[in-house]
Order: structure tokens, then C-alpha cells, then sequence
């Protein structure tokens, strides 16, 4: 077991340090010189100084190896330094930091209503498979799978703040402004998670420990509750690990439809405005946070796998 978490955290790490150097590339890749679009950030001029330019650079080390560079620039990330953003000026940290938080209650709100509904109607569908709740189910799961969430969200727009007038339309202040944005999002990840938890669940009915709860007079309901849905959560619970790490900076559409401040929405004006502090810094945390989920979640599941700590050892 803990040979096997060992080279989860050395990969980690070693993911990590690819992370930094491509984060350190993006200026790289950009057009033109950093120094001049800072200034022109500053100043709004089209004919800037030849010196001026020259002399930003030296004072930002532009003039330096880039081995050098790399490691300054690496020494201040570590510190959470990521410079300031061009288009607010703003330390780039804290405007992460903001986008980050929101991006992440969406994220939680949209896979925690999610999971409240795929994970009882999965069960109830393995239960009894071939019954109407289990025709149900793959019609849902379909329909979901099949419905774009940049249709569904105007369409909610139209009908609960432009119709009914209950919700607002866009916007982040208050738990209300949450409820259409989670809505379109929750739809395509409740849809694998109920097919997952049905799959799940059909192996665990079938597993002979549920056939000994019920030689000892356990119902079917008692034996699924007590003995089932630990191992039935485990495939579900991955499942959960890599939608939210996706949902943290890929609910871009969403967020620039509803104008919800996210990591999504700060990433898409960085481009438009080729903010480089903001690109660099949101590819570390976005990816870095998506690398250090996916981590964690291997590692738990190893801790709550009977088999795979049999099969690792100690």
C-alpha cells in the first residue's frame, strides 16, 4: 500500500515541475515582446521607446538566461507570486484566489445536487433491472448526455428569470445567482454518475457477500444499505474526483453566459486580452489543483480498497 501512494506523490511532483516549465513558456509562445506589452498595458501607446522597452526588460531579468528566469520566476510562484495582471493591475494571487473560491462553490454545488440524485436512482435502477425505474433511467441518462449546456442555460434564463421572474439571470450575489449556472452544469455529470452507480451497483447485487446477507434474512434493501454502497461509491467516487477537477476551469461557456466571476471566465478574458501574469498563473493553480485531486483520489482509493491493499501490501 504505501509503495503504491509513494509513486503517486513522485509523480505528482514530477507533474508538477512539467507544469512550471510550461507555465514558464506561455510568454514564450505569446507574440511579441513581454516588456512591450506590459507598457503598452501602462500606456496605451503605439510608438514606445525603443529605450523604455529595453530598460523594462532588464528591470524584469528579460535579459537574462532563461534557465535563470525559470528559476526566479519558480522561486516567486512557490511564494505564490505570479506578478500583476495587465488589464487590472491587480496581483494576480489574489484575483486566482476569488475565481478560484467561486469556481469551486459552483463546481461542489452543481456535482453535490448531482450526486443527490444519481445515487438513489442508480441503486433503485440495479435493483431492478428491466423495470420502469430502470427504463427511466436510461432514458434520463440519454437525454442528458444529449443536451449541450450552452442550450440549456439560455433556455433556463428564459424561463425561471425572464418568465416566472424567480431567479436571477446573471450575476454572483447571493446563493440564488448559483442555482441556474449549478443547474446546467449538473445535467451531463448526473447522467454518468447515475449510469456508473448502476453499473456499480449490478456488480455488487451479484457479489456473494450480498448473497450471504440475505441467507442470513437481511431484506434486499438492508443488505444493499449495510453492505453494498461502500463498494458500490468507490467507481463513483473517482468518478466525482474528475469532473470536479475538469468543472474548475472548463465551465467557461457557463460562466461567460451567466457572468459568473469563476476560473472559467477569468481565463477567457486573460486571452481576449492577452494578460500573460493571469495565463501563467491560472494554468499552474487550474492544473496543479486538477493533478493534486487526481492524486489524493488514487491514494483514498487505495485506503478504502480492500483489494488493492492486499494486492500493493504493506
Amino acid at each position: 500500500m504505501w509503495k503504491i501512494i509513494l509513486q503517486r506523490v513522485t509523480i505528482l511532483v514530477m507533474m508538477l515541475f512539467i507544469v512550471s516549465v510550461a507555465a514558464f513558456c506561455v510568454p514564450l509562445l505569446s507574440d511579441g515582446d513581454p516588456a512591450r506589452t506590459i507598457l503598452l498595458s501602462r500606456v496605451s501607446d503605439l510608438d514606445l521607446a525603443p529605450e523604455a522597452v529595453e530598460a523594462l526588460r532588464r528591470e524584469l531579468g528579460l535579459d537574462r538566461p532563461l534557465p535563470v528566469q525559470y528559476l526566479s520566476w519558480l522561486g516567486s510562484a512557490l511564494q505564490g507570486d505570479f506578478g500583476y495582471s495587465f488589464a487590472s493591475r491587480q496581483p494576480v494571487a489574489s484575483e486566482i484566489a476569488r475565481a478560484l473560491g467561486v469556481s469551486i462553490t459552483l463546481a461542489l454545488s452543481a456535482l453535490g445536487a448531482a450526486l443527490l440524485v444519481a445515487l438513489p436512482l442508480g441503486t433503485v435502477a440495479a435493483m431492478w433491472p428491466g423495470g420502469k425505474v430502470d427504463g427511466f433511467t436510461t432514458l434520463l441518462i440519454q437525454t442528458l448526455v444529449a443536451t449541450p449546456e450552452y442550450w440549456f442555460a439560455p433556455v433556463s434564463i428564459l424561463v425561471f428569470a425572464l418568465w416566472l421572474g424567480i431567479l436571477p439571470s446573471a450575476g454572483w450575489q447571493s446563493w440564488e445567482s448559483l442555482v441556474l449556472p449549478a443547474m446546467a452544469l449538473m445535467l451531463r455529470p448526473m447522467a454518468y454518475f447515475t449510469q456508473v452507480t448502476r453499473a456499480a451497483m449490478r456488480e455488487v447485487i451479484a457479489a456473494p457477500y450480498i448473497t450471504a446477507a440475505r441467507a442470513r434474512g437481511l431484506s434486499m434493501n438492508e443488505a444493499v444499505v449495510h453492505h453494498g454502497l461502500r463498494n458500490g461509491s468507490l467507481p463513483v467516487v473517482t468518478f466525482f474526483a474528475l469532473w470536479f477537477a475538469g468543472l474548475l476551469g472548463g465551465s467557461v461557456v457557463i460562466e461567460v453566459i451567466f457572468a459568473v466571476p469563476g476560473m472559467g471566465r477569468l481565463l477567457y478574458e486573460a486571452v481576449v486580452n492577452n494578460d500573460v501574469p493571469v495565463l501563467q498563473g491560472g494554468f499552474v493553480a487550474l492544473v496543479g489543483l486538477s493533478i493534486l485531486i487526481n492524486t489524493i483520489t488514487d491514494v483514498l482509493y487505495v485506503l478504502f480498497n480492500p483489494a488493492m491493499r492486499g494486492s500493493h501490501g504493506h
